[in-house]
């Protein structure tokens, strides 16, 4: 398995800019494997809702998630860690109980990622 976190930061693309390209233009691997992350987080239909579901809720108790999602609590829990390690939530330990958020910059930074994937965007 390929794990892409232990890249470090430092690593860019090998390709030679294209004539009249600038490398900063150009997403480097780390942007990519950072992409990646995170789609894979995003890869399964439930992770989807409850981070839709905390979007809309802005925090939710690790219960009240298991209330909107119709999956065993356990099940929940692993959704909600795949979500928390890929930096797409976060969860503040409020006494026995976990409140979580979405984690608005992982979200800004998708957005951002999703945006290189067309050509053109370093453009607009």
């Amino acid at each position: 398995m390929n794990d892409h976190r232990s890249l470090p930061t430092s690593v860019s693309s090998s390709r030679a800019p294209a004539r009249g390209a600038t490398r900063a233009a150009e997403p480097s691997s780390v942007d990519d494997a950072r992409l990646a992350d995170l789609a894979k987080a995003l890869g399964h239909p439930a992770r989807v809702r409850i981070l839709r579901h905390l979007l809309a809720a802005d925090a939710c108790m690790c219960g009240a998630i298991q209330d909107v999602i119709p999956l065993a609590p356990s099940t929940v829990s692993q959704h909600l860690k795949v979500l928390k390690l890929a930096g797409l939530i976060v969860g503040e330990i409020d006494g026995p109980r976990v409140c979580y958020s979405p984690a608005r910059a992982a979200l800004a930074e998708l957005t951002a990622l999703l945006h290189h994937l067309e050509p053109d965007a370093a453009d607009a």
